[in-house]
């Protein structure tokens, strides 16, 4: 295999793990596809647990909102507010943080009202983790597993998950509580997050790894949280029959 072919086909392995977190194959992921099968580099399974895990949430804000448009945002503001009720039923600590409110304005405020006393970081620099006050109260948990959503996809979670990889943290990215200005932007963002080595997760999925156990006290809660019609369905009948 000469070095035009081993290129072609690191990109066709990086655009094709992208798309399969977003749920398809995009179309640069088809164009990259060499007649060949391409290589894949195993990558060692590492839990997600309620003990090991840090969820960090970075720049939901009215204002960035406004401009998302690769995710319905009725259903992104679903899944951020899902994904954050849900660590707190497991007291997975939770991290908030915002940039430069007089641009971008506050918080959403479905947000804000799932997080009574969490107290936001307000900060200026476009990557969260050239603040010293975030990345302070990230090693405060002790812990190295770092969930991070964003807005957008391709800066405010990107960025950071990249940066904390570096430092040495596990970095998972939660695609669907993340949102960006156009389809491209949140493909090339998720494409360069898979190529650095940071892990592609859905709100859902995540929680529920954490979870660990059906019959754990919080399950109810976590699902009740995560807002999947089925799954409340069949905790509800579980509950009626276990009852005759």
């Amino acid at each position: 295999m000469n070095s035009m072919q081993a290129i072609r086909q690191t990109i066709a392995t990086v655009a094709i793990a992208a798309a399969a977190a977003l749920g398809g194959i995009t179309q640069a992921a088809q164009a990259a596809t060499p007649t060949a099968a391409s290589p894949t580099t195993p990558v060692r399974y590492e839990r997600l647990t309620r003990d090991n895990a840090v969820l960090l949430i970075v720049d939901h804000q009215v204002g960035l909102y406004t401009g998302v448009r690769d995710i319905d945002t009725l259903q992104l503001k679903h899944n951020i507010v899902g994904l954050t009720k849900a660590a707190q039923a497991l007291k997975v600590p939770v991290i908030v943080t915002t940039t430069t409110e007089k641009m971008w304005g506050p918080l959403i405020p479905e947000l804000k009202e799932a997080l009574p006393g969490v107290q936001r970081i307000e900060r200026t620099t476009v990557n969260a983790w050239d603040e010293p006050r975030v990345v302070a109260a990230v090693r405060a948990t002790g812990r190295k597993k770092i969930i991070i959503t964003g807005i957008s996809t391709d800066v405010c979670l990107a960025f950071p998950a990249m940066s904390a990889l570096a430092d040495g943290y596990s970095t998972y990215a939660v695609i669907d509580a993340s949102g960006s200005f156009t389809r491209q932007q949140a493909d090339l963002g998720v494409q360069r997050m898979v190529q650095a080595g940071v892990i592609p997760v859905g709100y859902s999925n995540v929680a529920v790894e954490m979870l660990g156990d059906n019959a754990a006290p919080e399950a109810n809660a976590v699902y009740s949280a995560l807002g999947i019609p089925f799954a409340g369905l069949v905790f509800n009948l579980n509950q009626y029959f276990s009852q005759k």
